[in-house]
């Protein structure tokens, strides 16, 4: 049997690859991608952690829950009686495996559309002779001219305390919980801990999170981090700063966590599941890096440059297997900027103006330095503010929390952040985002007319507030 030759082989078929894949199709290369993501039945199931454990379900699992907290606590405001809200935990977890499902098929249509050769199985290094790639594709053996390696991450476990999907939870078994736990734990306040506690929480969970670092989310302006937490809590949401785990101990169908908290006592945490956030490591497990001497840093990362050139001819890594913040759109960007550099183009990535989003509720969204940064690198800033409490839109719908800020030079007015927190901050961040990859200045933003009314309509006060000139507020 002949074995079959590429131009472009992709490892992995997470938000990168197949990204990846996509584009190098789109430029004429023979493109391959191989992904070993299982259905339930067994079946392919592409789109890596992002779509089938990660943001995708996710969202869906925060779309239900929050519909349930309206029709239990908001409904009557608006006029609308339902009589006991109930919620069929099965079906939600349905919903949310349709979705995964949908995704999963659509990746599957795009490679057909674009030509691009699917193996389902595990992609692995086998040799590399005279310029050519040899790779194992599930069960079969073909060869690359390019491979890009985008084999994603894996959930990190607490030491002495290994994943069982049951009561020990990583955002996978957090993900498929078949019933409302009475009570849940939560060790890691990042971004997967804080939205699937507020999943189960929503649904009627008694919330707890212990967290070892001292500041509330660090890496966020510290006055959204603020008020973040003061919402949080207004929720419910038990949030613990400053602990040192001990032990947990599995017993009864539960588990028990021993630790010490910021005052220095110790305590004990019992709690019928625990989801386990802490972090996520690099996943080169049966990448084979050593048959071609693939280089991988101290933390089992594959090392690149800052062109994702690995240090070998015409092997590149992408997304989370690589340095820089674990997230599905850099995972993207990079695909597409390394399709286009093998094409001979100048693929870019502007890691300085990647947004960020935490899809809790109120939602949290940044994008470029926080207040804390700009402080530390002594540069001369404005800051300008405006509460979702004065907007129109804000109060129609019903959630007047939070807030945008504006960051901006002090003497150019060039925009260096925005930070929101808020109803669809998601959603409004892009302006940002995209006003800062022109090098737009706050009276840029000011400046140009925002329907009304309209969250939006935020934004452009706080570019206002810059220069102390809100009209609304």
């Amino acid at each position: 049997m002949s074995t079959k030759n590429f131009d472009v082989v992709v490892i992995g078929g997470g938000p990168g690859g197949y990204i990846a894949a996509i584009r190098a199709a789109q430029l004429g290369f023979n493109t391959a991608c191989i992904d070993e993501w299982k259905n339930e039945k067994g079946g392919p199931a592409p789109g890596g952690t992002c779509t089938n454990v990660g943001c995708i379900p996710s969202k869906a699992l925060l779309q239900s829950s929050e519909h349930f907290e309206h029709a239990s606590l908001h409904f009557a405001d608006h006029g609308i009686s339902t009589g006991e809200v109930k919620i069929d935990v099965a079906k939600m977890l349905g919903r949310k495996d349709t979705v995964v499902k949908q995704n999963n098929d659509g990746i599957l249509y795009l490679f057909k559309k674009n030509k691009v050769t699917f193996f389902h199985g595990r992609g692995s290094f086998v040799a590399a002779k005279d310029g050519v790639y040899e790779l194992k594709a599930g069960e079969e053996s073909i060869t690359a001219t390019h491979v890009i390696v985008a084999t994603g991450s894996n959930a990190r476990q607490l030491p002495g305390a290994p994943f069982d999907e049951e009561t020990i939870l990583s955002n996978d078994g957090a993900l498929r919980i078949p019933s409302v736990p009475k009570k849940l734990g939560v060790i890691g306040s990042g971004v997967i801990g804080l939205e699937l506690g507020s999943v189960w929480r929503r649904l009627g969970s008694e919330v707890t999170v212990l967290e070892a670092m001292p500041a509330f989310l660090p890496t966020v302006d510290e006055s959204v981090a603020k008020e973040a937490a003061k919402l949080f809590k207004k929720q419910g949401l038990k949030i613990e700063l400053g602990v040192k785990i001990a032990s947990v101990t599995k017993a009864d169908g539960g588990v028990t966590v021993a630790y010490t908290d910021a005052k220095g006592a110790e305590q004990t945490l019992a709690v019928d599941k625990l989801i386990v956030s802490i972090g996520r490591t690099a996943n080169t497990i049966g990448l084979n890096p050593e048959a071609v001497g693939l280089a991988l840093d101290e933390r089992g990362m594959v090392t690149v440059d800052h062109d994702c050139k690995t240090n070998l001819p015409n092997v590149w890594a992408i997304g989370d297997v690589v340095r820089g913040p674990m997230l599905a759109h850099k995972a993207e960007e990079e695909g597409v900027a390394v399709a286009e550099r093998i094409a001979g183009q100048h693929g870019h990535v502007d890691f300085d103006i990647i947004p960020s989003v935490i899809y809790t509720s109120p939602e949290i969204a940044q994008v470029g330095k926080t207040e804390q940064q700009l402080k530390a690198e002594g540069r001369a800033y404005k800051a300008g503010q405006f509460p979702f409490l004065a907007n129109g839109r804000a109060r129609a719908l019903g959630d007047t929390s939070g807030f945008v800020k504006f960051l901006a030079d002090a003497t150019t007015d060039e925009i260096l952040g925005v930070h929101i927190i808020g109803p669809m901050a998601s959603e409004l961040i892009s302006e940002a985002t995209v006003a800062m990859a022109f090098k737009a200045s706050a009276e840029d933003i000011a400046r140009i007319c925002h329907a009304h009314p309209s969250l939006s309509e935020s934004t452009k006060e706080a570019a206002l507030a810059i220069d102390k000139r809100t009209l609304n507020f």
